[in-house]
């Protein structure tokens, strides 16, 4: 009998801790916001560097940009009436609301544990990404002049956009879940604001981000020619905002009414030009920081010198740290995924823009912006002028070194990359 009692006890109080447990919870700590390709665990992230190599970290952090959830309904945004059949027409126009849910006030005569939980809980709210429904932004993007409607090359650049963005929509569509879509702070990190011709830009490094940063700056009144801007002064002086530092309502109101763009490059090919910038010259973060710990882990008989200072690195020792699943050191964003780097699932950019064509691409989003007809996309190299750029042959040469194997497993790291950018592949033999 005794023992009976004693197992009912241990029951109650069993049902009872779990009915307390419930009512104390928080929906806000249930409600599953892991993203495709983001960690759910967000708590700690690494110095955010920006498209150069420095041991400079980035700037610091900006106060909590984002406030609530938000969530995007793509819709096209390059906006030509003449040329888009009725039913675009009438679906790009598709206003939406947005979403806030507010917290009711609990009563001063709680209890001290529900005034921590309470604490509790307005520091999850704080620290939670936005929830929005994003509209087209297609009634403030500027359209082409009435004179430029006919002209071909506009026409067939316009067209070249249409296409790009749809296959990346596609992609998007078959491989991610659209239902849904959550955009923290994180996710608009990289993207970089001009306000004077509302551009969103968000960087990709080696492909163009020190000149579009240079062309950015002279939009902004900063200074008067790209030239006049030096190196230093484009990644350390702070003059351009990132989107993660305005609050919720500038968020969503330049997501929604900002021409967004973005700029990418084969990622082989990109892959090459950043081993080549950050391991095959003098560098005082990538050698200690990236270069001992490669060497430490691949090199068989590695030296003293080498083993100190990190140089010397090989693009095959390289390799074998990208594909390792049990990297020693992290990623970083000179090779890390376009898709992880600028979210093109969650954000719908408007304008796609590739380093292949850059001259091209880049000139004619400067006159969609309206832009200073004397500004012009930058053709100078940034760094190692003297060097030539990391072409096609010269990334083939580079791959050349390496086993089928590891260009398989090369190419299947960037498989999303080339799917959704449509690239070809780099080697007849893969598949």
């Amino acid at each position: 009998m005794r023992l009976t009692c004693m197992f009912s006890f241990i029951l109650l109080f069993g049902a009872a801790g779990l009915v307390v447990f419930i009512h104390l919870q928080d929906p806000e700590e249930i409600v599953h916001q892991q993203t495709p390709g983001i960690k759910h665990n967000m708590g700690f992230q690494p110095p955010r560097k920006d498209c150069i190599s420095s041991n400079h970290h980035d700037r610091s952090s900006r106060k909590n940009a984002v406030d609530s959830v938000a969530t995007v309904k793509q819709s096209d945004s390059l906006h030509l009436s003449e040329y888009m059949p009725t039913e675009l027409q009438s679906t790009d126009r598709r206003q939406s609301s947005i979403m806030f849910a507010m917290k009711d006030q609990q009563n001063s005569e709680e209890n001290n544990s529900i005034r921590l939980h309470k604490r509790r809980r307005r520091f999850i709210i704080k620290k939670s990404p936005i929830l929005i429904s994003i509209n087209s932004s297609i009634l403030n993007l500027p359209t082409l002049k009435s004179e430029d409607r006919n002209n071909n090359k506009w026409k067939k650049l316009y067209q070249i956009q249409r296409e790009r963005k749809r296959i990346m929509r596609e992609t998007c569509s078959k491989y991610k879940s659209n239902n849904r879509r959550i955009i923290t702070p994180y996710h608009v990190s990289r993207i970089f604001v001009e306000d004077k011709y509302r551009v969103l830009y968000c960087e990709v490094p080696k492909a163009g981000c020190s000149n579009w940063k240079r062309v950015l700056m002279v939009l902004n009144g900063l200074a008067s020619s790209t030239k006049d801007i030096q190196h230093n002064t484009v990644h350390y002086g702070n003059y351009l905002k990132r989107l993660d530092g305005f609050d919720h309502k500038g968020i969503y109101h330049r997501l929604n009414t900002y021409t967004k763009m973005i700029f990418i490059r084969e990622p082989f090919e990109k892959l090459v030009s950043a081993f080549r910038d950050k391991f095959e010259h003098p560098n005082n973060y990538y050698h200690p920081v990236f270069g001992k710990a490669i060497i430490s882990r691949y090199r068989v008989n590695a030296t003293k010198e080498a083993l100190r200072t990190g140089a010397g690195v090989t693009f095959k020792e390289f390799i074998q740290y990208l594909l390792d699943v049990h990297r020693p050191v992290g990623m970083d964003i000179h090779w890390d995924h376009v898709n992880r780097l600028c979210s093109p699932c969650l954000i719908d950019y408007d304008f796609v823009g590739k380093f292949e064509s850059m001259e091209e691409d880049a000139n004619f989003f400067l006159h969609l912006i309206g832009a200073p007809q004397n500004l012009t996309f930058p053709k100078f190299k940034d760094r190692h002028s003297n060097e030539e750029r990391t072409t096609n042959k010269i990334t083939q040469q580079y791959f050349a070194q390496l086993s089928p194997s590891q260009r398989q497993q090369s190419y299947d790291f960037y498989y999303m990359d080339y799917l959704m950018f449509n690239y070809s592949k780099p080697f007849e033999d893969l598949y």
